[in-house]
């Protein structure tokens, strides 16, 4: 794959004023110097120096002026020579200019390729090359910041700490088959399976960000339940910033549940607005109604609201763990609060129509994600779900060595479980390297001495 050139347009399919084409690989500057003629040729421009230049079609007449750049491997986002060409942003004129580049010997690049490019030429480790992705659909201040720690290295600095607390233990081992004689002893074995459990605490708290992982991508599941005509929909488009849902004063108006992605105070929220509860003959609504409690029962947050100009009424049954995620937004505050309601940390007063008291609801809101737990502000890790996977693998397979290890059995036994440790660890970044156990055997002991 490294040995073909690739074209792409890496800004939108769409009118717009400017146009990026970018070409990466060994006959960038060749190809592009084809159909982009600067002031000189491409290979004789100087490296990050934006130069004006014409673009031809296949016919070698003109059909765009821009700024060309060039980025000589390995300098360069791929490793590779890149060539970046920023004309208008016309539908015609761009698709013109790639058709002349894919004729003069590119090839359309395939999704995610410049990145996987730069993965394989050592640029990014697989975590840094997933983080573009959550960096590009980043919902929130706090998601985007996540993006950018992880792909600054955080998610790999952690794998490399976790490694380098393993590849001793490792060595260790290692040096016992070589050297029978060096038996693994009782006091031995005890002090490295204290080491392993550091290790494991360590990897189970980075099994443990997976969750907060979850919602900084996909936002904390809101589910907006209560009775019919509490205003529901009312407090989705409040918080929404606009007319998302239909509002209606006839009962039943929702029947099927809306989603919006909302922040608040740098939280990422998916707002789900549901079906009013209560007793319902239409076959309908009472679909509508189950599919309220079943959202309700996958909520990371609830938020019940009731019309509280209205004497108070039994309120929504929620599961007893979700009960610390549980907020009652006392809606239609504009018309005054009816005798027995109680404002409080969990019980906030709105009203939907002239938006009194949003801003302490949506303060609320904040402290209420804190005290559940699914979010922190302070994040230096949030794993994805493959990251997960292999934190998991590496950390029962280093228990298994642990036991393995207690029991004294066969040091090969124990090396086997620590091996397969340390390949599900790679996998993380998308990189094992076994010489380097046998470096750390070499280093830190003296054998043959």
């Amino acid at each position: 794959m490294l040995q073909d050139t690739i074209v792409a347009l890496s800004t939108a399919a769409a009118e717009a004023a400017v146009s990026v084409i970018r070409v990466t690989g060994p006959r960038a500057l060749e190809i592009a110097g084809t159909v982009l003629r600067a002031r000189r040729a491409l290979d004789d421009l100087p490296a990050r120096t934006a130069c004006r230049a014409e673009a031809l079609d296949g016919s070698g007449q003109t059909v765009d002026e821009g700024l060309v750049l060039v980025f000589r491997a390995p300098a360069s986002f791929t490793g590779e020579d890149v060539v970046e060409f920023q004309g208008h942003g016309g539908l015609l004129v761009s698709g013109t200019v790639l058709a002349a580049l894919l004729a003069a010997g590119a090839r359309p690049a395939g999704p995610g390729e410049f990145t996987q490019r730069a993965y394989l030429n050592g640029k990014l480790d697989l975590t840094q090359a997933e983080a573009v992705m959550d960096l590009i659909h980043a919902q929130s201040t706090l998601a985007l910041r996540a993006a950018n720690e992880q792909l600054g290295g955080a998610i790999g600095r952690e794998a490399e700490v976790l490694k380098q607390e393993l590849l001793p233990v490792l060595a260790h081992v290692e040096a016992c088959i070589d050297f029978p004689e060096e038996d693994i002893s009782p006091e031995t074995g005890q002090a490295l399976a204290a080491r392993l459990d550091a290790f494991i605490h360590r990897a189970q708290r980075l099994i443990a960000t997976s969750e907060q992982g979850r919602i900084l991508r996909q936002g904390a599941r809101t589910v907006i339940c209560g009775r019919p005509n509490a205003g529901k929909s009312s407090l989705l488009n409040l918080l929404s910033g606009f007319e998302r849902a239909i509002v209606s004063p006839n009962a039943g108006t929702t029947r099927d549940t809306i989603e919006e992605v909302v922040q608040v105070h740098g939280f990422p929220l998916k707002l789900v607005d549901t079906a009013g509860l209560r007793e319902s003959g239409d076959d309908v609504e009472q679909l509508g109604i189950e599919r309220t409690r079943r959202e309700m029962e996958r909520a990371d947050l609830i938020l019940e609201v009731v019309d509280a100009s209205l004497p108070p009424e039994p309120g929504v049954e929620v599961p007893d763990e979700l009960a610390k995620r549980h907020l009652r937004v006392l809606n239609k505050a504009d018309l005054g609060l009816a005798p027995g309601w109680q404002q409080g940390e969990a019980a906030i007063a709105v009203s939907c129509r002239d938006g009194a008291g949003l801003e302490t609801l949506r303060e609320a809101i904040r402290q209420l994600i804190l005290r559940a737990g699914p979010l922190q502000e302070e994040h230096p890790v949030a794993v994805n779900a493959r990251h997960r996977a292999c934190f998991e693998r590496t950390a029962d397979k280093t228990a298994e060595a642990r036991r393995v290890l207690l029991e004294g059995l066969a040091p090969e036994f124990v090396a086997l479980e620590l091996r397969e440790a340390l390949q599900a660890l790679g996998e993380v970044v998308g990189a094992v390297d076994v010489e380097e156990v046998l470096d750390v055997i070499f280093s830190s002991f003296c054998i043959g001495k």
